[in-house]
């Protein structure tokens, strides 16, 4: 499996006729404000390289399962959405207006589905267990206790109605760590709100083990989640930890 940093430095381009994710390394960088590279290297919308072979979150998740998850429904997220400002470009040339509406919504449907795939494939790459750290201590201060904020996220992202996700996000405008439901991949989000850690719940994550087990599923992913992951994404967002 790659490590964490590895995620995290810039993501490398990603060559035409790629058919495995497995084939290319991402690069990142570890510095905090770095952000999750969504373009190749020409600037159009690109999912990057899976972290991890198709079989290493077995038996969590199966290989299939994300093999199909991120070649059939990621990365034409991410093609959908550069079909999106193709159309919105052609409109501007022509000043025939006609479609921004459906442009418009699918731009906001596919990118945020990209955005948040992205960062799914790092919420999932870890070995479980608990947050420490600073993590620990926001979670404590703003929720009580890691079994209360367990419970919530839990119960939340299994209520989500329909298809969407879990997100656990930091607002730097309020100072605070909040857990909301999103539907499809952009409804009843809240403006300015920074995801540090996301949870699949459209059917394409689960379907093939879960089935429609939902809550079975969100339960078992806690056996795999990336706390350290999630603790680089809070400190990148936090503003004191850029003067740091």
């Amino acid at each position: 499996m790659k490590t964490r940093r590895n995620f995290l430095h810039d993501t490398a381009a990603v060559g035409a006729g790629v058919m495995l994710a497995q084939a290319q390394m991402v690069h990142a960088s570890s510095t905090p404000g770095d952000v999750d590279r969504l373009v190749s290297a020409d600037g159009k919308y690109a999912a990057a390289p899976l972290p991890f072979a198709y079989d290493a979150l077995e038996p969590v998740v199966d290989a299939r399962t994300v093999e199909l998850h991120y070649n059939f429904h990621h990365k034409p997220a991410a093609a959908a959405a550069n079909k999106a400002e193709e159309g919105l470009a052609r409109a501007r040339e022509t000043g025939d207006f006609a479609l921004v509406k459906f442009h418009e919504k699918e731009l906001a449907y596919q990118l945020s589905s990209h955005i948040l795939h992205t960062i799914y494939w790092t919420s999932i790459s870890g070995k479980g267990g608990e947050p420490k750290g600073e993590l620990a201590k926001v979670i404590d201060s703003h929720f009580g206790s890691y079994e209360k904020f367990k419970a919530q996220l839990v119960a939340a992202t299994v209520a989500t109605e329909a298809s969407g996700w879990g997100v656990v996000g930091y607002l730097p405008a309020s100072g605070k760590l909040m857990i909301l439901q999103c539907e499809n991949h952009q409804k009843l989000t809240a403006w300015g709100i920074q995801p540090i850690l996301v949870i699949d719940v459209f059917e394409h994550a689960y379907y093939l083990k879960y089935q429609n087990r939902r809550n079975e599923y969100v339960s078992q992913l806690f056996s795999i989640i990336n706390w350290d992951n999630a603790a680089m994404r809070l400190q990148a967002a936090m503003p004191s930890r850029s003067s740091a």
